[in-house]
């Protein structure tokens, strides 16, 4: 019964610290979730930013020597 006890314990520590390894990983996964969200948000400006305005004339943009 000792020995049955004794692996039981062992298996919740190990449960345990699975259990905090894998909080971990999900918050440094949710941390680079939020990164990558600001930062594609960020870029998505500068792409609009960038991009001609609807009212352009893409002619305008022809070199003189065409």
């Amino acid at each position: 019964m000792e020995n049955r006890l004794t692996e039981l314990e062992a298996k919740l520590t190990y449960a345990e610290d699975l259990l905090d390894e894998l909080n971990r990983t999900v918050f440094r996964q949710q941390n680079e979730l939020d990164f990558l969200k600001r930062e594609l948000l960020r870029l998505a400006q500068q792409v609009r930013e960038w991009s001609p305005h609807e009212d352009a004339n893409p002619r305008d943009d022809i070199p003189p020597h065409y």
